[in-house]
């Protein structure tokens, strides 16, 4: 069975998110949402919110689950027998920063990195960008998917 992680943050699951979960369900066996935790870090939204969201999203999916996990991606996949991580690339800068670590990655464990272009629709969406749009009080529904709401 091929299952791949895709790890992140996901504070918000954007629809640039989405749409790689769902490309890659055609890929993979399984995908495993992986929400790193990082106790140094400030959330717009709890874990349980994170968590709530994702599973929302592809309840209709029994390839997808969701997990949280701390430490390293590697030191995960090891943890959990998975040899492939799933990332999505929006622009050069993108693929620079996750080219670097994906080599770390593979220099540390026997993991593959696959990479997926985002639609060019959701090229430009980015957790940080939605985040600015929520506090500043505009229309954030247009950047991520239903399931994601503002108590």
């Amino acid at each position: 069975m091929k299952r791949a992680i895709f790890p992140g943050s996901f504070d918000p699951l954007t629809l640039g998110h989405y749409d790689i979960i769902k490309r890659g369900v055609t890929l993979f066996d399984e995908i495993i949402v992986a929400i790193g935790v990082n106790a140094d870090k400030k959330y717009m939204f709890s874990l349980d919110e994170r968590i709530q969201f994702i599973e929302e999203a592809f309840a209709d999916e029994p390839k997808i689950k969701v997990v949280a996990y701390k430490g390293l991606t590697v030191d995960f996949c090891k943890q959990i027998g998975v040899k492939f991580i799933l990332r999505g690339l929006r622009n050069p800068a993108d693929f620079e920063f996750e080219k670097a670590i994906a080599h770390t990655n593979r220099d540390l464990a026997p993991i593959e990195t696959v990479f997926l272009l985002t639609s060019a629709d959701t090229s430009y969406i980015a957790s940080s960008i939605v985040r600015d749009v929520i506090r500043n009080k505009g229309d954030y529904t247009k950047l991520v998917p239903k399931s994601v709401k503002i108590k």
